[in-house]
């Protein structure tokens, strides 16, 4: 051990520690705090045990050849073909209940308003010198979806998969509060009051059982690339809203959606080496999350304000923020903001319907992503 360390220099050293530390402070946020602890734990240990002194767990080479480690099997099997979003999207899916936007679909809207911050740190990434392709895979953080963001990043082959997973999914468990200062930035506490009322009407459930296929059609005629992503998603809903597969529905809700988690933060470790991580780059990266989080905020909040100029009934602005897709902290955090301005207003209901709607519009801008810059 002691042989290892001496070999490895001082400034690796450093980089090595300073990831240890970045590793525990994952695992403190997933077990103290309860944030995203079905990924960040994985994630946390992961970034621990690649960074060990020639570790095994990561591929070396010998002078009498190359041993694969297991994560990096593991990404090669899971992540390089984009399996394991993919198969995460079935758990995703089987969990979502479109209820909410199917008794109002122009709540679909808000979600599609909502992607604006990803476009905006696209071009703020390009301007930054990143080139076109590790912009898109940076930008697409703001989609608030860990899974799409490792789908378009793995396409491109960026080198900062590390960074943009950690960005992803830590800005997503970090919701409740991110929002809240945002949201009461753009909004005034009158607008914050508005209350709306609920629809009586539900669904058919052939109506429930139609969306995810119609969408996925559709999905796939405007964004080809994105009706992998898509496709999964409704196929999940579909093992939902069936009503034949129940025991599926459920073993893809908790067993496949925690398993491909927990294997997810574990293999995503992998690009979390000290080398690659502990850039400046990182640190822009980090930046530009954050940046695409706040504006896909404002941007669904301001499309909210932009109708209520020409519609009677007006509409909670707050609920534009939900269009974020990440579900269901978003919504819950505007439910709770409208409780706190006011104890008789409830907009579950409206914000998880946008919520939802986000889901589906964060999946399409990442197809839409890869379809207009080639890799």
């Amino acid at each position: 051990m002691f042989g290892h360390l001496m070999a490895m220099g001082t400034v690796s050293i450093i980089k090595m520690i300073a990831m240890w530390v970045i590793g525990g402070t994952l695992i403190f946020l997933a077990i103290k705090k309860e944030m995203e602890p079905s990924l960040l734990l994985p994630m946390g240990f992961g970034a621990i045990l690649v960074n060990l002194p020639f570790s095994g767990a990561v591929t070396q080479i010998f002078e009498s050849g190359t041993e694969i480690g297991p994560i990096d099997a593991l990404f090669d099997a899971g992540i390089a073909n984009e399996l394991f979003p993919l198969l995460l999207f079935i758990g995703i899916g089987a969990m979502i209940d479109f209820g909410p936007l199917l008794q109002n679909p122009k709540l679909l809207l808000f979600g599609a308003a909502a992607q604006f911050g990803i476009f905006f740190t696209l071009t703020m990434a390009t301007m930054l010198g990143f080139n076109i392709t590790d912009a898109a895979s940076v930008a697409i953080i703001g989609a608030a979806d860990g899974p799409t963001s490792i789908f378009v990043a793995n396409y491109y082959g960026t080198k900062y998969l590390g960074a943009i997973i950690v960005a992803a999914y830590s800005y997503m468990a970090l919701v409740p509060i991110i929002q809240p200062p945002v949201i009461r930035l753009v909004t005034t506490k009158k607008e914050r009051m508005i209350r709306m009322p609920y629809a009586s009407k539900s669904t058919s459930k052939t109506v429930r059982i139609l969306f995810p296929i119609v969408v996925t059609v559709i999905a796939g005629l405007v964004a080809p690339r994105s009706v992998a992503l898509v496709g999964f998603l409704m196929f999940g809903n579909l093992l939902r809203e069936c009503g034949v597969l129940n025991s599926l529905s459920e073993a893809a809700q908790n067993g496949l959606a925690n398993l491909i988690t927990l294997l997810l933060g574990l293999t995503v470790s992998t690009k979390m080496q000290a080398d690659q991580f502990l850039t400046w780059e990182t640190g822009m990266i980090l930046a530009l999350g954050l940046v695409a989080f706040i504006f896909d905020t404002i941007g669904g909040v301001l499309f909210a304000k932009f109708i209520n100029l020409f519609t009677k009934h007006k509409i909670n602005p707050m609920i534009g923020a939900c269009g974020i897709s990440a579900f269901p902290m978003s919504s819950r955090v505007v439910h709770k903001m409208g409780l706190k301005e006011d104890p008789q207003n409830f907009l579950l209901m409206h914000a998880a319907g946008v919520n939802v709607g986000g889901q589906i519009a964060s999946v399409i801008a990442g197809g839409l992503i890869l379809n207009l810059i080639a890799r």
